[in-house]
């Protein structure tokens, strides 16, 4: 025994001597080893160099250390000065790469409220509309060509509480704050149901109304300034006309304060122009990302996400003027990020995506959450279903995910055939779909561009199929379903159910159902895979 522990050798001494029990006196000596080895563990085990104790390796970093970005060196665990460097660099690309994959959405809806900018839209009564439907010329993410789109973009800053009138009749519609976040639904799935109704928009600190609001206004609070508003009007005998005049005739958009004289709507046509929404992918992105930051409210963003984006300069109040240093850094990190929602949007790792056991069909909302949350909230925010959403489409909300029979819309979504190749332009490919189409208005199929994620630009204009539009145009085989072919050629004597597609480009397809109905959801209906035909 050592003799660095003689009050422990008397105190059991004496507790020895008092005992009675001679079995007790016999089990002793084990017990007391027992005893001191837990009590010196560590004093016995060989002194760590430098150390009165051994200290655990794990906490240790040695003076060299090898690492996927470079060799890190260490004066006893103090970094030099080029290592430092290093990791500052390393530390500002990986926060440039994170908030490019966070701040996505406010890029996007920035760039669309650019675009209508560009077109002469300033006021909220100056709106985009489709006339003649959406066709391949615009930039515009996964937009469609069957319904007539409006659009315009609201500034609750300039113009305090603004009102929306919704006409009976039309489609469904949407109000996305400035981070693509849910406001209100119009339409079908908003509280007027499809009758119509006035809308009431407040700004995100408005306290209370100059007066009484009408009991018939349904009131929304949005979280930000700028607001989207987009909304949608079906085909009538496969025809726009009915749509673009119930628009041009009824959508009343205003500030509440002119209501007594609201503004005379200006409505100008978007088809056939050829204009981008889309935000950039280079490091004009993280100027995109400053111009929302400094333009809305700060609470629009927790601290968290403010704080990310301030690592990089992007801070409310401040101009944002990275040096050549961190410029370059987030021109790399620019170009990573963009890889990564590619990776994200073309190779997803979550199955669930999937909508059916051995089919390649997949979800257009991951994770079934217009909030992006994971399992109900419980794993937190599914940020890689929210960056390849934004990455995909436009327009966030519950009426695309909630189950809404005969009012809402749902989607899928391929870009690979049967056998999991991708969809190549130079082929030619078959895809059925069933009889009986689970939706009360409409399904289509539209042909887009992986580079630009809008439609696909050929000789068409419009690359897509329509069950309404192209009801009695197209050849039906005789158990009711349609057959179309996706090509570069059409096949003899399939003139008729051809969509053509670009040699050398890839393509890949948004399957639509508006209004659907239970054979959707329970999946007795389903579309066939996209077959390669030899």
């Amino acid at each position: 025994m050592k003799k660095s522990n003689p009050s422990i050798f008397a105190m059991l001494s004496r507790k020895s001597v008092k005992l009675k029990n001679t079995i007790c006196i016999h089990i002793m000596p084990a017990a007391f080893v027992v005893f001191l080895l837990c009590y010196s563990g560590h004093a016995l085990a060989e002194p760590t160099p430098g150390y009165n104790n051994k200290i655990p390796e794990s906490i240790m970093t040695p003076n060299d250390l090898k690492t996927r970005v470079g060799t890190f060196k260490y004066f006893d665990g103090i970094p030099t000065k080029e290592t430092a460097a290093a990791i500052y660099n390393h530390l500002d690309y990986i926060r440039g790469v994170e908030s490019f994959l966070n701040g996505m959405p406010a890029a996007s809806l920035e760039a669309i409220r650019r675009s209508q900018v560009v077109q002469g839209s300033i006021n909220s009564n100056q709106v985009r509309i489709f006339d003649q439907l959406m066709d391949s010329n615009p930039l515009f993410l996964t937009g469609n060509t069957d319904t007539v789109y409006v659009s315009a973009v609201l500034d609750l800053k300039r113009d305090g509480p603004t009102v929306i009138e919704i006409p009976p009749g039309t489609g469904p519609g949407t109000v996305n704050d400035a981070f693509f976040r849910f406001v209100i639904d119009t339409g079908p799935p908003g509280p007027d149901q499809g009758k119509g109704g006035k809308y009431l928009i407040l700004p995100p600190d408005h306290v209370h109304l100059q007066g009484e609001v009408p009991d018939d206004y349904f009131v929304a609070r949005s979280t930000s300034w700028t607001n989207w508003f987009i909304a949608r009007g079906f085909l009538k005998d496969g025809k726009p006309d009915f749509s673009s005049k119930l628009f041009r005739e009824g959508l009343k958009i205003y500030p509440l304060s002119k209501a007594a004289n609201p503004p005379a709507m200006e409505f100008y046509n978007g088809s056939g122009k050829a204009f981008n929404t889309i935000h950039s992918t280079n490091f004009q992105f993280f100027e995109e990302l400053h111009a929302v930051i400094e333009r809305e409210p700060i609470e629009m963003l927790d601290p968290q996400l403010r704080g990310l984006f301030a690592s990089i300069g992007i801070q409310k109040g401040k101009p944002f003027a990275p040096d050549d240093r961190m410029k370059n850094i987030l021109t790399k990190a620019a170009e990573v990020a963009n890889a990564t929602a590619r990776t994200m949007l073309w190779y997803e790792r979550d199955k669930s995506a999937f909508l059916y056991e051995n089919s390649n069909w997949k979800r257009g909302f991951v994770g079934g959450s217009y909030k992006f949350l994971k399992d109900n909230g419980m794993g937190g925010r599914n940020i890689d279903a929210r960056t390849q959403f934004f990455y995909f489409a436009t327009v966030n909300t519950p009426a695309m995910t909630w189950k809404l029979i005969g009012k809402g819309s749902q989607y899928a979504w391929g870009y690979l055939d049967a056998k999991g190749d991708y969809l190549d332009g130079s082929k030619t490919y078959k895809l059925n779909l069933p009889k009986d189409p689970p939706a009360k208005k409409f399904i289509s199929i539209v042909l887009y561009d992986p580079q630009t994620r809008s439609q696909l630009q050929t000789s068409q204009p419009f690359p897509s199929y329509n069950s309404e539009k192209h009801k009695g145009k197209v050849a039906v085989n005789d158990d009711g379903s349609v057959d179309l072919y996706i090509g570069p050629k059409a096949p003899a004597g399939k003139e008729a159910n051809w969509l053509q597609t670009v040699p050398e480009k890839g393509w890949f397809c948004v399957l639509r159902l508006y209004s659907p109905t239970e054979a959707w959801f329970d999946k007795t209906w389903r579309p066939g895979e996209i077959e390669l035909v030899k």
